[in-house]
């Protein structure tokens, strides 16, 4: 038993620091594009969810957001306002709900994955092939959670500094909201399933009672 703890607090340690290191090397963890920051750091996060459960996945995606709120206070864009209290262009700033918006969805990235993946694994005990099946659905719904979060929580807790920031209508902010998920959400879900899905069934196949120890949890906590 102490084995196994040392050695998910090791994992854990690890996927840290992946995340701390993608951060900080340019355009790998962020990618700018003026508008947003793209980013490829739900992934580990996605992966870390799905193999060491659904408490070591929060840590990370808070690991996540905190690179975030980090990242758009040092190397701000024209939405860093949303990410970081810290931020002040003008007459457009961020606040407490910046916090939220980069921690919350960031810590559900973690969350929401593992109990996607385990609970289509039970819905799908007779199939044989059902680890082709939830992985990529647990990797998707991890993108697909920080994407549609995020955006929408920008959209109500700031909208006006959206429309005043991109120099639209407040009318107009929901559609460009709309645009920027079917911009950055559609490949950011695609990356998350190929390489997340690889990833993670390479490091269920390293740890074989994973699964197992997932099912039993989450019978638990029904």
């Amino acid at each position: 038993m102490n084995n196994k703890k040392t050695l998910s607090m090791v994992m854990t340690g690890l996927f840290m620091a992946i995340i701390a290191v993608m951060t900080f090397i340019p355009n790998v963890g962020y990618i700018n594009l003026i508008v947003i920051k793209a980013t490829l750091l739900h992934v580990p996060v996605i992966v870390g969810s799905i193999v060491l459960g659904p408490k070591k996945g929060a840590v990370l995606g808070a690991t996540f957001g905190i690179t975030s709120l980090i990242k758009n206070t040092l190397e701000p864009s024209l939405l860093s306002f949303a990410f970081s209290p810290f931020y002040q262009v003008g007459d457009i700033g961020g606040n407490g709900w910046s916090v939220v918006i980069a921690l919350v969805p960031r810590i559900l990235v973690g969350v929401v994955p593992y109990f996607v993946f385990v609970g289509i694994e039970k819905l799908l005990s007779n199939v044989k092939a059902r680890r082709t099946v939830a992985l990529p659905v647990a990797c998707a719904s991890g993108a697909l959670v920080n994407t549609l979060l995020v955006m929408h929580l920008i959209f109500f807790c700031f909208r006006d500094e959206f429309a005043a920031a991109q120099n639209v209508a407040v009318d107009a902010v929901y559609s460009l909201i709309l645009g920027i998920i079917a911009a950055n959400g559609v490949p950011e879900a695609i990356v998350a399933v190929v390489i997340g899905g690889a990833v993670s069934l390479a490091l269920l196949r390293i740890a074989p009672q994973t699964a197992k120890r997932q099912e039993k949890a989450l019978k638990a906590s029904l």
